[in-house]
């Protein structure tokens, strides 16, 4: 079992803090424990948590460089992906993880606690109930087609204007929707209507589950 083999997400991401190295070398007990009682995380993934779920979430970050003080909800976030490492990755950026499965949100609660992820909050709601509240980016993980996630998504974020943008390859970007996906996308993109930015994992980390996989981004 590699449960705990950080070392995969260092291969790749290597100026951690020794706060951050502790939280992140956490998860693989945390996620681990609260899976014999929970199915939180699918049965045959988890001794590959760090590959499938960690570094899977932190693609996100590896386009994107968000600054303090940008605010992200994470829309369907089951047990805490992408936000609770994203959370640890970027420490001064403030992150609302919300589900509609009580039982996920009651474990993303107990994991931050346990791991010190101070900047994290969470809701038991649908994206779409979150609107009284408003941020610069929403993530997601294969919750839903993109088309659906757009619009749950476009209502949440600030206004152009008023958005804290994220760098990415030297320009600013934002406010959008920033989602990981997989598969042959054409026809979800042509369905959704809309011409979303992407990026291929396997460009950014050099292993077979990455194959086929990316970060797609809608900009407001």
């Amino acid at each position: 079992m590699e449960i705990n083999n950080l070392q995969t997400v260092l291969h790749y991401f290597s100026d951690f803090s020794p706060a951050q190295l502790r939280q992140l070398e956490m998860l693989g007990p945390l996620y681990s424990e609260w899976n014999e009682k929970i199915n939180v995380i699918s049965r045959k993934d988890i001794d590959r948590l760090y590959e499938k779920h960690v570094l899977h979430s932190l693609a996100i970050a590896a386009v994107f460089s968000f600054a303090p003080g940008t605010k992200i909800i994470d829309i369907g976030t089951g047990g805490g992906f992408p936000g609770i490492p994203l959370a640890i990755f970027f420490p001064q950026v403030e992150f609302l993880l919300v589900d509609s499965i009580g039982k996920k949100i009651k474990v993303v609660e107990t994991v931050a606690e346990a791991a010190g992820i101070s900047n994290i909050r969470t809701a038991h709601l649908r994206a779409e109930d979150a609107q009284k509240q408003s941020f610069d980016f929403a993530v997601s993980r294969a919750v839903a087609p993109l088309r659906s996630l757009w619009q749950w998504g476009k209502p949440l974020l600030k206004k152009v204007e008023n958005s804290i943008k994220a760098e990415v390859d030297g320009q600013m970007l934002g406010p959008g929707l920033i989602c990981l996906k997989g598969g042959d996308l054409a026809a979800e993109i042509r369905e959704s209507g809309l011409k979303p930015m992407a990026w291929e994992i396997e460009k950014m980390f050099n292993e077979p589950f990455f194959q086929e996989k990316f970060v797609l981004f809608v900009r407001k």
